[in-house]
């Protein structure tokens, strides 16, 4: 009989042990990326994807693009992060620029590689490369169009309820005389509510 008791006194201190402890997330499947996630009151992939479309489709129809007699040369620059997040605004811009590029209609200047591109003109110019390979300065498209953007938020708190706001603004400026050709922004609102833990 003590030994019945002491063994369930062992194994419910185990139980109550493991279930206090931390949860591991051991078990896991693959999801549809285009499911809306609203795991929690932060930024995510569907803002993201919602955002982008909807802007890029704005783009798409504005006159610098749907009018251009030639490919118009875009180079994408930076989006200013303004709200209290930590939010990859690159992956943000990679996917404007990934969803232009879809279109056929627009190309890219790659500014991250020209740190790159400037070293390997040095290399094959060193008299490691032949000279009917070899490529220089001079020769590269410049950009016609550069586009640019700012990511804020509202965030408010009543109660159990709780709002988040974002708006995302994109710019195309035509590099030649600086001017906006197009401009228009996204708004998304959230809703949430508290929700009691119990013990």
């Amino acid at each position: 009989m003590k030994k019945n008791i002491l063994y369930m006194t062992v194994t419910l201190s185990f139980l109550a042990m493991t279930s206090c402890g931390p949860k591991a997330f051991v078990k896991g499947e693959y999801d549809d990326v285009n499911r809306e996630n609203l795991l929690n009151d932060q930024w995510s992939e569907t803002d993201m994807q919602k955002a982008v479309q909807d802007l890029v489709a704005s783009l798409m129809n504005s006159a610098a693009i749907a009018q251009a007699k030639k490919m118009p040369i875009v180079m994408v620059s930076n989006l200013q992060n303004k709200t209290s997040e930590h939010i990859d605004t690159q992956s943000i811009m990679d996917m404007v620029r990934v969803e232009l590029m879809k279109s056929g209609k627009v190309g890219f200047i790659d500014k991250e590689a020209r740190q790159d591109i400037a070293d390997e003109y040095n290399y094959q110019n060193s008299g490691m490369v032949s000279q009917d390979t070899k490529k220089g300065p001079g020769g590269q498209v410049g950009a016609d169009f550069m586009i640019n953007g700012r990511l804020d938020s509202i965030v408010q708190e009543v109660g159990k309820d709780k709002s988040v706001y974002y708006k995302l603004t994109l710019n195309l400026t035509n590099i030649k005389s600086s001017m906006i050709t197009w401009s228009d922004q996204k708004q998304i609102r959230k809703t949430f509510k508290k929700k009691t833990i119990g013990l």
